[in-house]
């Protein structure tokens, strides 16, 4: 191990201690904090550190990123890696390290600074270009991205639009966005964000907003003010192909040991194991490099693995603005696990890492007067919150799967569960919104066979259709029930055995005891659970052994009926146990006993005393942020892109979207996927869980949902900021944000943000004859030409149903013939001076 002194730099003390965001730009080749006001502001000829820590399960974690301007010097690009490696040193040498280059910034880094950053012109070095205060500059923007958008400037020019990108024009009065034709519909919905964006920070709020799609120059005052901006309207030429268009590929990743600064291709198949600590290692996957550095390894190797790297990157060919991630060993992200075959989880070495971490962080912050409260060791927080649970008084129905028959529950039975059995439940009730909604599940008992599970997932799958998929749907294994089910049960208790053909044929071939539980039988039930969310009964072993000093248990002994209550159990399980005695044996008199005064009775019921455990049971759910993921299908592997800060904005309307909170999985689809994709989405959720398993930890018998878009239900909207509203607009991506934004249409009405009527019109008008004829601009006498296309232009006002503005283009055709043939406008003459027909 190194033994160099790690030096404080001034500039970072106290950073880290406390969740969020933190800048600093280099000045002078020294780190100087940025005020708060300036954060999303980066200027071109500056490098600049930025600090992300946030806190996971009692521990900070750290994102340190070093955001290289593209007129930044190398000296001020290569202070701020070294600063960045000291900031990290400071940090217990744990945090993941993000290079960060301008224009291709990782969607982690944007993420911080929604909806957008556009980098300005200037620098520290050249005093900054600060604008005139009363002078506005015209700027026209480049926005890429479907998520995490880059937002360029732009030459205000004619010719750099395309049709195959989305751009903003930001004048003074009013901010247009320009939609080429063949533009991905959501980086269209993006950019809307961005214009509010600039909107508020460069127009006080106070703009009007138009949209100009590509190929409809129409008889509308937007349409022609944006092209008389540009001179009039001419074609735009084909894109020319630049460096910011070539996307690098994701390859099949290749994992390289460094040692003594040089490479050795590791020609064997990924698995965590082949990391050793004591090295480092360089893993290609084409799109992105990151660098694993073993945690007993000596700054001297970790320094020439760095320049073994950059080495690399040149002698392949890669774009100097290739992305670069350093992991540390124990701190590496889901995108570098998921590259492996496998990455098992160990609870221990994580643990033990945190609490090393923990004590360098705070040992190096104490040396240098840093307040550490909130960075020592503290225990995960007890969350006593109730989770979201559907509204009361609705109404329950399940069924009890017996092969590709279902037989429905007498309303006094539901409730019992038998652990060979599968069962459908529907709960139909009234939200808080007045509107009626479904919670559909089907519950796989531990002992069921298979035969009943695939007729429990058909038979649910036709319900869910039947209701034109408007439930939220769920996959809930025994044991694994969330909250929201166990809630619509009073109570519910998962018996042993199993009523179907199916369980007791396979009992019978094996050979084993049928354990299914009888009403006038010996039974012992444990009562773990303290709430209507998360009462926990379960029939176990009629022992002694099965005692819990923590829990309550009911003791069905024949006719006789006992309540033994645990000397740590407490007064809501107590009164859970006598809810439940009277369930299963309704009016039966109940003896209650407490740990310690037990009858002989009791003891011989369940074959005698015997020692128990008076510990509590370990908790099984670990606390975990919730990811947001997209996901994509490669020769047959599912491959996620994760969605950082993630917010409703994210789920859009042409996509299927993972949620996992590591207590359930959702499969969000949008209105505009395609039906036969949809259904696919239990397919998909199986495959992502099979990844999780894998890489996250979570249990293989996660609950699984699927939920349409528009249907959420309170479980599912609880973690974001949500909108019920923006849920049920219609349309794509871009006409729902269109909406929410601005309350406009983007077809079919008024585009622009003023109001209608005659004034509209004749601007309309006006603008179209500018944009026909620029060079009539500012003409006090208007040629011949602009003088017959005017008294056109007005004509055809007079004899078409509707404002020009207002056609629709699929109407056009039924127009011109109206035109032609009715009105007898020569044809030859109607499209020389009015093209859009």
């Amino acid at each position: 191990m190194s033994t160099a002194k790690v030096v404080l730099e001034p500039a970072f003390q106290g950073a880290g201690h406390k969740p969020g965001t933190e800048i600093w730009r280099i000045e002078d080749f020294k780190p100087v904090a940025l005020p708060k006001s300036d954060y999303g502001k980066f200027y071109c000829g500056d490098s600049y550190i930025v600090l992300q820590t946030t806190c996971k399960g009692g521990a900070f974690i750290f994102d340190i990123h070093f955001w290289i301007g593209k007129d930044s010097s190398q000296d001020e690009a290569g202070t701020a890696a070294i600063k960045t490696v000291e900031l990290d040193s400071m940090l217990g040498g744990r945090a993941v390290q993000h290079r960060e280059p301008q224009c291709y910034e990782s969607d982690k880094f944007l993420s911080y600074f929604k909806p957008c950053i556009i980098p300005m012109e200037g620098g520290f070095a050249s005093g900054f270009k600060k604008p005139e205060v009363d002078k506005f500059e015209t700027r026209l923007y480049i926005c890429k991205g479907k998520r995490a958008i880059r937002v360029k400037e732009v030459p205000f020019s004619r010719s750099s639009l395309n049709h195959d990108d989305v751009f903003i024009l930001d004048t003074e009065n009013k901010i247009y966005q320009f939609n080429g034709a063949n533009s991905n519909i959501q980086e269209r919905a993006k950019a809307l964000e961005v214009i509010q964006h600039l909107k508020e920070e460069y127009h006080d709020g106070v703009c009007a907003v138009a949209i100009v799609d590509d190929g409809k120059l129409q008889a509308e005052s937007d349409s022609g003010e944006f092209w008389v901006l540009f001179g009039g309207f001419a074609p735009i030429g084909k894109k020319a192909i630049s460096d910011d268009d070539v996307v690098l590929e994701t390859t099949s990743p290749k994992l390289f040991s460094i040692s003594n600064g040089q490479l050795k291709l590791e020609d064997a198949v990924l698995t965590k194991s082949i990391l050793e600590n004591t090295k480092c290692f360089l893993l290609d996957c084409g799109a992105e490099l990151f660098v694993w550095v073993g945690r007993v390894t000596q700054v001297e190797d970790r320094k020439a693995a760095s320049a073994a790297v950059e080495k690399y990157i040149i002698k392949e060919n890669r774009p100097k603005t290739t992305r670069i991630t350093q992991v540390i060993q124990g701190y590496e992200n889901h995108t570098f696990k998921s590259k492996f075959e496998s990455w098992p989880v160990s609870n221990t070495s994580g643990s033990a890492s945190t609490e090393e971490g923990r004590g360098k962080v705070t040992a190096l912050l104490k040396q240098k007067g840093v307040d550490v409260k909130g960075i020592s060791k503290t225990s995960v927080p007890v969350n006593d919150e109730v989770p979201p649970l559907l509204d009361g008084g609705g109404k329950l129905e399940v069924w009890c799967i017996d092969g590709s028959a279902k037989t429905a529950l007498p309303k006094e039975e539901l409730g019992k569960f038998y652990s060979g059995d599968c069962y459908v439940v529907l709960y139909t009730y009234h939200s808080a919104e007045k509107k009626e909604e479904f919670y559909l599940a089907y519950w796989i008992g531990k002992n069921s066979v298979q035969e009943d599970q695939e007729a429990a997932f058909q038979i649910a799958n036709t319900t869910f259709n039947s209701l034109k998929g408007r439930p939220v749907q769920g996959r809930i294994y025994q044991g694994k029930e969330p909250p929201q089910f166990v809630a619509i049960f009073q109570p519910m208790v998962i018996l042993k055995g199993g009523t179907s053909s199916g369980y007791k044929k396979f009992v019978e071939e094996k050979g084993l005891k049928d354990e299914t539980y009888c009403s006038d039988g010996t039974a012992l039930i444990q009562i773990s659970g303290t709430a209507v969310h998360n009462n926990k009964t379960l029939q176990v072993d009629a022992v002694a052994t099965s005692l819990s000093s923590t829990d309550c248990f009911v003791l069905q002994a024949k006719n006789s009926m006992f309540i033994w209550n645990g000397n740590a159990s407490s007064f809501e399980q107590q009164q859970w146990a006598a809810k439940v005695a009277e369930f299963l044996k309704t009016g039966v008199a109940v003896k209650h006993c407490k740990e310690g005064t037990e009858s002989s009775i009791f003891w011989s019921s369940i074959g005698g005393k015997q020692s128990y455990t008076n510990r509590n049971a370990a908790p099984d759910v670990v606390i975990r942020e919730p990811h947001l993921y997209t996901f994509s299908l490669r020769n047959g592997k599912l491959e996620v892109t994760e969605i950082f800060n993630f917010s409703q904005d994210d789920l859009l309307t042409e996509d299927m979207m993972i949620l996992d909170t590591h207590c359930e999985v959702f499969v969000w689809m949008g209105q505009c996927v395609e039906t036969k994709e949809k259904q696919k989405a239990f397919d998909i959720g199986q495959k992502y869980v099979q990844h999780a398993v894998a890489f996250e930890g979570i249990s293989p018998d996660v609950p699984l949902y699927k939920v349409n878009e528009g249907n959420e239900p309170c479980f599912f909207r609880t973690y974001f900021s949500w909108d019920s509203a923006r849920s049920v607009i219609h349309g794509n991506s871009f006409e729902k944000k269109l909406s929410v934004l601005f309350g406009m249409r983007s077809e079919g009405g008024n585009k622009g943000s003023g109001d209608g009527g005659p004034t509209q019109r004749a601007s309309a008008l006006a603008a179209l004859s500018s944009a026909l004829n620029p060079s009539s601009q500012g003409k006090q006498m208007r040629s011949p030409q602009a003088q017959m296309t005017a008294s056109i232009l007005n004509e055809l006002q007079q004899w078409l149903p509707c404002p020009l503005p207002l056609i629709h283009r699929q109407n056009l055709a039924a127009h011109r013939h109206n035109l032609i043939q009715v009105k007898g406008l020569k044809e030859p003459l109607l499209l020389q001076h009015c093209p859009m027909f």
